[in-house]
């Protein structure tokens, strides 16, 4: 079945969540940060999904903006950073996100071959404008999906039902990228292609859902679009 239409998840697949505390601590006045900021960086992503996680089975559902918050705080204070202008500024920064390098050829790439792209993301609608505009690549996007239609965090099937609503598409017809091997396995569980973009060459998660392709990066996503 020929793939129509590529979704990507945001944060950590188009958007590198390091980049806001690695750019603080680059900053005048970051060097609380410099020889912490990876594993800020490492804790405030860990406890953003185990949130998301969490509140998707309880059904205690906030928007990402709040978790991200709340992840940010407990690592901080996991770190002894007590600094209110500091997390100011790394929430600031969070909504200034740079792409992966790769990621605007890549997104042109798959238009230019008429293929639809869009963003399945856990992130708030606001926060999905921010990074897609600071990042400049609204142009090359025909949906951002975002949970808060549904009201609950991936891996829920309800999530990737958005596609199928907003496009029209059967699930075979759609590839979904992510670099959480967890979502990838739910995505494929759902019924979609999916590749997952393993940056950390990490083991394959022990889930039920398998990807179809494991790659390094996002480079070679519109080939895989076009032999799937």
């Amino acid at each position: 079945m020929p793939i129509s239409t590529c979704v990507f998840d945001a944060y950590g697949t188009l958007f590198d969540v390091s980049a806001a505390a690695r750019a603080a601590a680059a900053e005048p006045g970051g060097a609380a940060l410099a020889g912490c900021w990876q594993a800020l960086s490492a804790h405030w992503r860990a406890k953003q999904l185990q949130y998301s996680w969490i509140r998707a089975i309880t059904g205690d559902h906030a928007d990402f903006w709040v978790v991200t918050q709340d992840a940010l705080d407990w690592s901080m204070e996991a770190l002894g950073l007590q600094d209110p202008a500091l997390r100011d500024r790394l929430l600031k920064l969070y909504w200034e996100l740079g792409a992966y390098p790769e990621v605007p050829e890549v997104l042109a790439a798959l238009k230019a071959a008429g293929r639809r792209t869009a963003i399945l993301s856990n992130g708030s609608p606001e926060m999905l404008d921010g990074a897609t505009q600071s990042a400049g690549i609204c142009g090359l996007l025909d949906a951002k999906l975002s949970v808060e239609s549904v009201g609950v965090f991936k891996p829920d099937a309800r999530v990737y039902g958005l596609v199928g609503d907003h496009f029209g598409t059967e699930p075979g017809d759609v590839l979904f990228v992510s670099s959480n091997g967890w979502d990838a396995a739910g995505a494929e569980r759902f019924g979609f292609r999916t590749a997952w973009v393993n940056r950390a060459g990490e083991p394959l998660d022990r889930l039920p859902g398998r990807p179809d392709w494991i790659v390094d990066d996002l480079t070679d996503i519109p080939k895989l679009a076009e032999t799937a």
